[in-house]
């Protein structure tokens, strides 16, 4: 109480550089735990602490991240400037997961709804009949992407190294899902223009898991992720190609 009050500190911004990436964990980079191996790459933020159960694999280039337990994920502070950025947008990553029952998070974009989450995507169904659905949520205004019992998506559960990437182009108002560079259905948000997310809700990022893990249907990824990308445009068909064909 005898010292005088703290003046206003600038806060602790990311030097990010230019382009349209603006969100990238390659889940190799050098050091000795884990929150540095799986630290973002643009910013170097590392991740939180991570549980325990979850480890580094072999990946489609270098290493990648392999599930703990049904809650467990990776915790990041943001994913930098995407959201404020993310008019029209593509995330992409590998994935390599088996067959399963249950609906798992592939990732989650945090905030103050009844999800907890602002973006996410999540995989449920079976090998034979795969379910993918993509949500993003604006306060107020919110969409489904969804590919219900699709067939043509019978190569997501079958434990090998799959490309996935999800772009949604604001000019269009469609989503669109690759599949190793090959193009999916895609979902129309009819009418729609450009994503406005609230970022004064967004709290956080995660891979791995949902926004409300204490939700008993909404699983962590028990399977393995790599090359996880988040662009604020929507790349291009060749551009697509290119993240797998060259294992990016």
């Amino acid at each position: 109480m005898d010292r005088p009050e703290l003046e206003d500190f600038p806060k602790d911004e990311a030097n990010l550089p230019a382009g349209d990436l603006r969100f990238f964990v390659p889940f190799d980079k050098e050091g000795v735990q884990l929150k540095n191996k799986f630290a973002e790459e643009l910013s170097g933020y590392p991740c939180f602490t991570p549980d325990n159960t979850i480890t580094q694999i072999d990946g489609i280039s270098g290493k990648a991240y392999k599930g703990g337990g049904a809650e467990v994920f990776l915790k990041y502070l943001n994913a930098n400037d995407f959201a404020a950025k993310a008019g029209s947008f593509t995330v992409a990553f590998w994935e390599k997961i088996g067959d399963s029952d249950k609906t798992e998070f592939a990732f989650s974009m945090t905030s103050d709804n009844w999800a907890k989450a602002s973006m996410f995507a999540l995989f449920e169904g079976t090998a034979a009949a795969p379910t993918i659905k993509f949500y993003v949520d604006e306060q107020p205004g919110d969409k489904w992407f969804e590919w219900v019992s699709d067939a043509s998506l019978n190569t997501v559960y079958n434990d090998q190294w799959h490309h996935l990437a999800f772009v949604y182009n604001g000019t269009t108002s469609e989503m669109t899902l690759y599949v190793d560079g090959v193009a999916k259905a895609s979902k129309a948000w009819a009418g729609h223009g450009p994503v406005k997310f609230n970022t004064t809700k967004i709290d956080g990022f995660r891979i791995g898991g949902s926004g409300n893990p204490s939700e008993g249907w909404m699983k962590s990824w028990s399977g393995s992720l790599d090359q996880f990308r988040m662009y604020a445009t929507a790349l291009t068909p060749a551009e697509i190609n290119d993240l797998y064909t060259n294992k990016k």
